[in-house]
């Protein structure tokens, strides 16, 4: 594992954030179930300056909210290549992808997975996904994986740090 931290972590939202079901009503109303923990690595990354993007494929204000609230400054939604918008994300914000953690569990990650310093998937993740990254984390997606991830590339130090200077009464 590298010792430097990224500058930029991006995310997929459905198989990461979620544990990848959608949920649709009678009446057409949709519904996403996102697990709180992951909130945690949001604040961790922002704690120490790491910028957090999302990328997903799906086009939904259940997303737009959840960033909404995180404050997720980068969302990029209906995207089909993704390996696209975060070139041009790091483009846009100068950073170099040996510098960029991505977390994605299917088949439209892999390329991105394939260009990023660190890279990762949930244990749900198809095996072939799995086999190609750096990371697997031991929770699945809508478990609190995102938040392992960040959490693995950051390193219990820095956590320990982080909720000492921030959380200490």
């Amino acid at each position: 594992m590298k010792k430097r931290l990224p500058e930029l972590i991006i995310t997929d939202i459905d198989g990461v954030w979620t544990d990848g079901g959608m949920y649709y009503g009678q009446t057409g109303n949709e519904w996403k179930k996102f697990n709180t923990y992951d909130s945690a690595g949001i604040i961790f990354a922002k704690e120490l300056g790491i910028e957090v993007a999302v990328i997903t494929s799906e086009d939904t204000k259940i997303v737009t909210r959840r960033c909404k609230k995180l404050k997720i400054k980068y969302l990029y939604q209906g995207v089909n290549d993704k390996l696209k918008i975060a070139t041009d994300l790091c483009h846009k914000i100068d950073v170099e992808f040996d510098r960029v953690a991505y977390i994605g569990d299917d088949i439209g990650d892999l390329s991105l997975l394939r260009m990023v310093g660190i890279s990762g998937a949930p244990l749900n993740a198809q095996n072939y996904i799995k086999s190609e990254v750096d990371i697997v984390t031991k929770k699945s997606g809508g478990e609190g994986a995102f938040r392992e991830f960040v959490e693995s590339i950051i390193g219990i130090n820095r956590i320990t740090n982080i909720l000492k200077e921030s959380y200490s009464g």
